[in-house]
């Protein structure tokens, strides 16, 4: 039995609410029933069922080899532990290859408790996104660094640092909108960048390594936690067990930090 019954449950329409309002909010992974309760408990409003979970969970060296029947099952153990945090669930690598298996893996995480599905692509994934949402699938597009392509880009690099390629993801991210995405992931791009496609689009902007001024900041809870499968964790990455007593006070110093705009600060930011 679901433990989702003490808070009010964070809905689209909330996320746009805060955004109109220039009031922050937070995201972070999870996989199992324990920490997604002490992460919705801490006041957390976002909680991503990601396909970090190859690499925090299983050990791999990338999220390719994730599939829908993991995700699912570690969705599953989320939304028993959630307690009023928005579930959005990733959407695994080539679960969206066509439209029709998009579409029939998409409701299998609605179906399964997901409140939104994320998928990882430009302009490619528009008219997937207007399939979905024209059927009562909340999407969240993900541009920038998208780790399902790595071996296309051939590495975890800063996205959108030259005039060409800023240009290209605006004009992506508003396509995205246009095709009915409720929320835009943007990671690891140049805060500049960020502020400008955040100022453009009226959906919630989330950001991870894309600076202070998008609407929301996810984190990968092992991350936030200082216990990061890399030896060398990304520029964006803040141990926030460092100044904390308990985890559940890491969250809420997470929490904190993003809504007071103190996180991420210039250290953690591409320019």
């Amino acid at each position: 039995m679901s433990l989702q019954n003490n808070k009010p449950l964070t809905t689209i329409s909330s996320l746009n609410n805060l955004k109109s309002k220039s009031e922050k909010f937070t995201c972070l992974t999870a996989y199992e029933s324990t920490m997604a309760s002490v992460i919705s408990k801490a006041g957390v409003d976002v909680i991503l069922v990601g396909d970090s979970l190859g690499m925090v969970v299983q050990g791999h060296d990338s999220t390719l080899p994730v599939t829908m029947d993991q995700l699912i099952y570690h969705l599953e153990c989320v939304v028993q532990g959630n307690q009023g945090s928005h579930i959005m669930a990733d959407m695994p690598f080539m679960s969206y290859a066509t439209d029709d298996l998009g579409f029939e893996n998409a409701t299998r995480l609605m179906q399964n408790g997901a409140h939104s599905v994320k998928i990882e692509g430009g302009e490619w994934i528009c008219k997937m996104a207007n399939t979905l949402a024209e059927r009562g699938i909340p999407v969240c597009a993900h541009i920038g660094l998208t780790p399902q392509a790595i071996n296309r880009i051939g590495g975890y690099f800063v996205q959108g640092r030259d005039t060409n390629k800023q240009d290209l993801m605006i004009a992506e991210a508003k396509a995205l909108e246009d095709a009915g995405a409720a929320m835009l992931l943007l990671e690891c791009v140049p805060d500049k960048l960020a502020e400008i496609i955040t100022n453009e689009l009226k959906i919630p902007v989330i950001g991870i390594g894309a600076g202070a001024k998008t609407d929301g900041q996810i984190m990968v809870i092992h991350d936030l936690l200082g216990i990061s499968c890399l030896e060398s964790p990304p520029k964006f990455v803040k141990d926030f067990m460092e100044d904390a007593s308990s985890i559940h006070d890491a969250i809420e110093m997470y929490v904190k930090s993003v809504k007071s705009g103190s996180f991420p600060a210039k250290e953690h930011t591409f320019y």
